[in-house]
This record gives structure tokens, C-alpha cells and sequence, in this order.
């Protein structure tokens, strides 16, 4: 994997292993979906702005595969790839026409591509792709269960080919905002993600190599009649992967603090509110400036013939 000249940055210190296990089961992820569902809406949106005929696409982190048979609805002719490091969820995904790739099998699809869908379990941040094989990178909801996202970018702009497509969401830092406070009443043990900031994914795009990087925010607020709702949703979503997760079981004193501070933060409508700061890039992989030797490209249109 090509990685930046810098060394790698930690987000948060994320257990990989353990995001894999809180994604082994589809049916505990599924009651959370209908976020994942409307972000990804929202990313269509953007991506319907932009003017491209993708051969090859990528879901990075696809989870049971919902965003799949939208792509193959988008770009009927392209070879739709699915890649998700919880074998569980893939075995679960729906889209049409799905099928299980071996390695090797996939390996082989770096000929000419073709039409469908396919579905590979691996590392997003470790892709079974040769460089230049893929037109558009998507990812949704997916980059923050990395803790490095730096390299993350750099593998996807290892995959792309020269001026292809890069688009995906993420939470921010201020997603989750309620909850943390409620721990914080409760326990100093970290229960939330400290999630990346737009502009620091501004800043490791270009230092990958990509080009015209545009980063947007928006808050969704989701309401629930009860704490109980709002922890299960927040579970459903993935839950807590940090490696300084606590073993033991929180005392009941702890945990009823944490509850009590959920409930004084109830709306005028009575509702309790939970944020999610969503961020949307994309970014396109430019044309390289210098060759594998270091030499400077240098290139130029010539004139044009008056007609």
C-alpha cells in the first residue's frame, strides 16, 4: 500500500479486530440503517452533480450491501465491487445478482471489466487491487472505523485511476455530543469516538495526492422518546471499538449518572436529541506531475488550427 511521505496519523486508537466483531452481526446493525440510508440519499445527490462513466466501482466498506444495487442503477454498464471486512455482513447482502468473490477470483477481474456486481471480504485500507483499476471510490459511513484514514486515502487513490472519482461520508466531532457528555458525568473512560475533523481530511486528501478536494458538513439531529432507545441506536451503529475500552462493567451508580444527564438534555418537544455531524468529500486523483524516476512531466495542448 502506497502511504504519505509523513508518518501515518492515529485518529483514535480503534481495535480493528474488534470492529469487525461488532459488525458480525447484520441483524444487531440493521435496526440503524435508516441513517446510513439517508446519508447515503444525501450522497447521490452530490454525486448526480458529477459528470463521469465509470468501468469500475468500489463500495469501500459496504457493509450488507444497500448502496450496491443503487450504483449498478447509476451505471448500468460498470463492474460494481463490494468490499466489507465483516464476512457476516457480506453474506448478508442483498443487492441483485451479488456473488461471493474469492481472492483470486477478484485478482482476475483486473482485465477488462464487466458488467454486475461482486463481492469481496477484505481490508478497505488494504484493497486486492492492482493501481489504476478503479473509476470511483465510494464509501459511506465507513472511513471512521479506521484509525488511519490517511493511508485509508492513499490506498484509494492507489486503486483509482488518473482522474477518477473519490466520494465518501463520515461522522465528525461533533457527532455523538450528547452521549459523551453523558459519560462524562459518569465515568473518565472514553465511550465515543474522538471523530476527525473536516478540515484535517482536507489536509490528508492533498497530502495523498489528490486533486480539488470539496468537504461539506451538515447536522442530523435524530430524537427518541427514551435513553434506552438512543444507547440501542448508538450500538446499532457500531457501538464503542477503542482499544481503551473498559472490561469491567460500569457500577450502577455510574451508569444511572450517565441516564439522569441524558435526561436533562430532553427538548421543548420532550425529546431526547442525539447529533450527528456528517461530513461529504470527494476528490479526484490528478494526473501525476513526475515520473517513477523522479523526472517532471511537463504537458501542454497544442495550439489549435483556426478553422
Amino acid at each position: 500500500m502506497q502511504v504519505p511521505a509523513n508518518p501515518p496519523k492515529l485518529s483514535a486508537p480503534i481495535d480493528l479486530e474488534r470492529v469487525r466483531t461488532l459488525f458480525s452481526r447484520p441483524e444487531r446493525i440493521a435496526t440503524a440503517d435508516f441513517l446510513r440510508r439517508e446519508v447515503s440519499s444525501r450522497m447521490f445527490d452530490r454525486l448526480e452533480l458529477i459528470k463521469i462513466a465509470p468501468q469500475r466501482v468500489l463500495d469501500a466498506g459496504c457493509g450488507a450491501g444497500a448502496d450496491l444495487p443503487l450504483l449498478q442503477k447509476s451505471y448500468p454498464a460498470a463492474q460494481i465491487l463490494g468490499i466489507d471486512a465483516a464476512d457476516a455482513m457480506l453474506r448478508s447482502a442483498h443487492a441483485p445478482g451479488a456473488k461471493s468473490s474469492s481472492l483470486n477470483q477478484l485478482l482476475s477481474k483486473l482485465l477488462p471489466s464487466k458488467s454486475g456486481v461482486d463481492l469481496l471480504c477484505g481490508d478497505f485500507a488494504e484493497l486486492p487491487l492492482g493501481p489504476n483499476t478503479v473509476d470511483l471510490v465510494w464509501s459511506n459511513l465507513a472511513l471512521h472505523w479506521h484509525p488511519q484514514p490517511d493511508r485509508v486515502f492513499a490506498e484509494w487513490r492507489r486503486v483509482l485511476r488518473v482522474n477518477s472519482l473519490l466520494m465518501f461520508s463520515t461522522f465528525g466531532p461533533d457527532s455523538l455530543r450528547e452521549l459523551r457528555t453523558a459519560f462524562a458525568e459518569a465515568d473518565l473512560a472514553p465511550h465515543v469516538l474522538p471523530f476527525v475533523d473536516m478540515h484535517d481530511f482536507g489536509d490528508q486528501l492533498v497530502e495523498a495526492g489528490f486533486s480539488t478536494p470539496v468537504l461539506d458538513m451538515e447536522t442530523i439531529t435524530v430524537t427518541y422518546d427514551t435513553p434506552q432507545a438512543l444507547l440501542s441506536d448508538v450500538r446499532a451503529l457500531g457501538g464503542n471499538p477503542l482499544t481503551t475500552l473498559r472490561r469491567s462493567m460500569m457500577g450502577k451508580q455510574a451508569w444511572q449518572r450517565m441516564l439522569d444527564t441524558l435526561e436533562r438534555g430532553r427538548r421543548s418537544d420532550g425529546k431526547l436529541g442525539l447529533t450527528f455531524e456528517v461530513i461529504y468529500g470527494h476528490a479526484f486523483r490528478p494526473a501525476p506531475k513526475v515520473t517513477s524516476k523522479g523526472e517532471v512531466i511537463i504537458r501542454f495542448d497544442p495550439p489549435r488550427q483556426p478553422r
